[in-house]
C-alpha cells in the first residue's frame, strides 16, 4: 500500500503551528472578509500532542454561496474542493497536487459543528490528561489500523463523543466561548 494510506502518529512539533499561521495568512488573504474565522484546530492545535503530521484549519463563514465564487478563492490559496465529501454541513478542500497534505474545512459560523470543534480543542488544550488520553487512543488505534484509515477514524468515535461531553460540562461550568479567531 502506497505510504500516503499509512496512518502515522508523529510527536506534537510547533512547526504545525507555525505551518498553520502561514496557511491562514494566506487563507485570509485569498479570502478576506469572507472568513469570519479562521482557526487552528484538531490535534495539531494542541499543544504536546501526538499527531498525524496534517495541519487541520477550520474557515468559519456566513453562506456556502455562491460556491463558484468560494471554490475560486481557495484555489488561488492553493486548495481544491473535494465535492464528493458525504458530509454536507461543511465544504472540504484538500492542497493540490504535490503540495504538503492539509485539510480546511469550511463550515457555517455558529453552526454545531463549527462549535464542535473548537470546544472539543479548547478542551483538550486546558485539560491535559484528556489530551494525554486521546493520544494513547490514537497511538494505539494507529498501530492496529496503520493501513485504513477510514477504519482508524471511525475507532476513535466513542473517545470522541465521552470527550466532548465531558467538554461540554466544562463549558457550561467556565462560560466557554470561542477564543479570538487564530488567523
Amino acid at each position: 500500500m502506497a505510504a500516503e494510506f499509512i496512518v502515522e502518529i508523529c510527536d506534537w512539533t510547533p512547526e504545525w503551528a507555525a505551518e498553520f499561521r502561514v496557511r491562514a495568512a494566506a487563507l485570509r488573504q485569498a479570502l478576506g472578509e469572507w472568513a469570519l474565522r479562521i482557526d487552528h484546530i484538531g490535534s495539531t492545535s494542541v499543544e504536546g500532542l501526538a499527531a498525524k503530521p496534517i495541519v487541520d484549519i477550520q474557515v468559519s463563514i456566513a453562506e456556502f454561496e455562491p460556491m463558484d465564487a468560494l471554490v475560486q478563492a481557495m484555489a488561488a490559496a492553493g486548495y481544491v474542493w473535494r465535492a464528493d465529501n458525504p458530509e454536507l454541513t461543511k465544504r472540504y478542500f484538500r492542497e493540490t497536487a504535490g503540495a504538503k497534505r492539509c485539510h480546511v474545512h469550511i463550515r457555517l459560523a455558529g453552526a454545531w459543528n463549527e462549535q464542535w470543534a473548537l470546544l472539543f480543542r479548547d478542551y483538550l488544550r486546558t485539560h491535559p490528561a484528556a489530551a494525554a488520553d486521546y493520544e494513547a487512543v490514537k497511538r494505539a488505534l494507529a498501530a492496529e489500523h496503520a493501513h485504513d484509515r477510514h477504519t482508524y477514524t471511525e475507532a476513535k468515535a466513542d473517545f470522541l463523543w465521552a470527550t466532548i461531553r465531558e467538554a461540554d460540562a466544562w463549558a457550561g461550568e467556565v462560560g466557554w466561548r470561542p477564543r479570538v479567531s487564530d488567523g
